[in-house]
């Protein structure tokens, strides 16, 4: 968790965000690559997402924080929609809170690119 206070998260990066991260790591398991199920959201996945009341599509892409560029739907794995989406995977829904409230997404496609 240093790495995660040590100063680099300068951009939109508040306490509450790391302390909500902080909680997931908590819970997260670890699994070999091997093992990660190929249509579960990671690093560099492509993830097409549903928004559930306006039924609006997102496409974006999961990238570093020093990669990330809104514009260009780059978003961080360190963001709050980011953190969200990490291990889950094609159909299943994910709760993500915004300055309006709470908004639900399903997650309609992921496209990992493997070397």
């Amino acid at each position: 968790m240093k790495y995660l206070k040590g100063g680099i998260w300068s951009v939109a990066f508040d306490h509450k965000n790391i302390a909500e991260l902080e909680s997931e790591l908590k819970k997260a398991k670890l699994v070999s690559s091997e093992d990660f199920p190929n249509d579960a959201v990671r690093l560099n996945s492509v993830v097409t997402i549903k928004e559930e009341q306006d039924k609006k599509l997102m496409i974006l892409r999961l990238v570093t924080p020093n990669n990330a560029d809104v514009k260009q739907r780059r978003i961080s794995v360190m963001s709050p929609i980011g953190t969200a989406l990490i291990g889950f995977r094609k159909g299943q829904q994910v709760e993500w809170d915004v300055p309006s409230g709470r908004k639900t997404f399903t997650i309609v496609e992921v496209i990992n690119e493997f070397e």
